[in-house]
């Protein structure tokens, strides 16, 4: 037999060969694939259907806000004798941030008796030339002290740790650097302390003052403008439950100190001492008609690391307090469904969205294979957007309420691109959380830093 003949035999043979074992897979294999694009079709419908429940729950609490009956308090008529007042310690802990300058010179303005309070400045800096201007500064008032560390160990609430040894005040006022408030700020926050000594924090709503910068700074004030103008006000008018939000906030320091002070190198402490404030059956007060201004981040960077760590930080006390509140006496069950339901609405939200992709993908690659019907993809995808758009919804009125209206068509293009990316950050945050894996603080860029340089 020629060599021809044998190769001719052998290429056959395997043909044969791999026609066999290629029919064999496809019968195999089909059912397999079948399997798996069956499990992956229902968690995708299972995951919008939660998804449309959360939606609706954007379009209640929505709606619950258009119609909401403003309160107005009229505390700027309402007068405390001077001995009533209490002495307040301003606290505005800060990190290579020279906008700390700016916020301080606001709270210089106060109208509260000068005698009744102080202000600290906790100069985290590690650039020398900062920490010297910090100082410069403080150093031309008399009711101005720089406490400096060595190094930022605990992050901000490290900072703030090392303040509360150094504060003389029965309140504490706390300001992020990027902060600038009112005059009438710190007489109108100390109020309900006074008139209730159950009430253990007070948060202001925060007035953003660079929203429009760019589409980066109209998502990151929709984020926040959503929180202040939607979820805390229903939770607060609903149940008189509210959070701490890290800045333009009060505590009671014999509080603060009795329930031992704020967790060191928690990335949102906040929170955290939100929930054993809760926990413990004390009250947290949300004011809705004090505002203070404030900046969001104007770069995507420092936009997705925001909101990374906070979803974090708030993943990782939820994940902590957890079984706590579950037993705490001091709440029931409709208090819980409103502290983790709308509280933590958003960020579960982020994770059936990002497993809506993640199950729609695999779907579609398990499915036999057919041409792709184009009319009916973009029906269906157009559909899940539509049912799922109760945030959407809710942003829209959330800027409305804050006056900022204008913004809503840059939100829709900002939330459809830049979104996606911090989406994608937001659920690194919480699986970094729950996993228990280590994250560091991100410093932000502020433009208030630029305007004291």
């Amino acid at each position: 037999m020629s060599a021809i003949n044998i190769l001719h035999q052998f290429f056959v043979w395997y043909v044969g060969l791999v026609s066999t074992f290629f029919i064999k897979y496809n019968a195999i294999g089909r059912s397999i694939l079948n399997f798996l694009h069956a499990v992956f079709d229902n968690m995708f419908n299972t995951l919008l259907f939660i998804a449309v429940l959360i939606s609706v729950f954007y379009y209640i609490v929505s709606i619950y806000a258009v119609f909401k009956k403003k309160k107005e308090r009229n505390q700027q008529n309402e007068s405390i004798s001077g001995d009533k007042l209490p002495f307040v310690t301003v606290q505005i802990p800060t990190f290579n941030e020279l906008a700390a300058i700016r916020c301080a010179k606001s709270c210089l303005n106060f109208d509260y008796p000068k005698d009744k309070y102080e202000i600290l400045i906790g100069d985290d800096s590690n650039i020398p030339e900062v920490s010297e201007k910090l100082k410069e500064f403080a150093g031309e008032q008399n009711s101005i002290k720089i406490l400096k560390r060595k190094n930022n160990e605990g992050y901000k609430p490290g900072n703030l740790n090392n303040m509360l040894k150094h504060s003389k005040g029965e309140i504490l006022v706390i300001f992020d650097s990027d902060f600038v408030p009112d005059a009438d700020f710190l007489s109108r926050i100390v109020r309900p302390f006074i008139k209730d000594k159950n009430i253990a924090g007070v948060q202001a709503r925060w007035k953003l003052i660079n929203s429009n910068q760019n589409l980066i700074s109209v998502l990151g004030a929709t984020i926040v403008s959503t929180c202040h103008h939607i979820t805390i006000p229903f939770m607060y008018n609903r149940r008189k439950i509210a959070f701490l939000c890290g800045s333009a906030e009060a505590v009671r320091k014999d509080v603060l100190i009795e329930l031992g002070a704020w967790e060191n190198g928690n990335l949102t402490e906040d929170i955290e001492f939100s929930l054993r404030l809760l926990e413990k059956g004390y009250k947290i007060e949300y004011l809705h008609d004090l505002e203070c201004d404030s900046e969001v981040p104007f770069t995507l960077k420092d936009l997705y690391r925001q909101q990374m760590r906070w979803a974090y930080g708030v993943a990782y006390s939820w994940k902590k307090h957890f079984f706590d509140l579950l037993r705490s006496k001091h709440l029931n069950t409709i208090d819980r469904i409103y502290m983790a339901g709308i509280f933590c609405s958003g960020y579960l939200l982020s994770v059936i969205l990002a497993g809506l992709f993640i199950t729609g993908t695999l779907s579609f690659i398990t499915h036999a294979p057919a041409p792709v019907e184009w009319g009916k993809f973009f029906y269906e995808l157009t559909r899940n957007i539509i049912l799922t758009s109760g945030l959407i919804f809710a942003s829209f009125v959330a800027l409305s309420k804050a006056n900022k209206a204008r913004l809503s068509l840059p939100m829709i293009a900002s939330s459809f691109s830049y979104g996606l990316v911090v989406t994608y950050y937001v659920n690194v945050g919480i699986f970094k959380a729950l996993a228990e894996t280590p994250m560091e603080w991100y410093m932000l860029n502020k433009q208030g830093n630029k305007s004291i340089s």
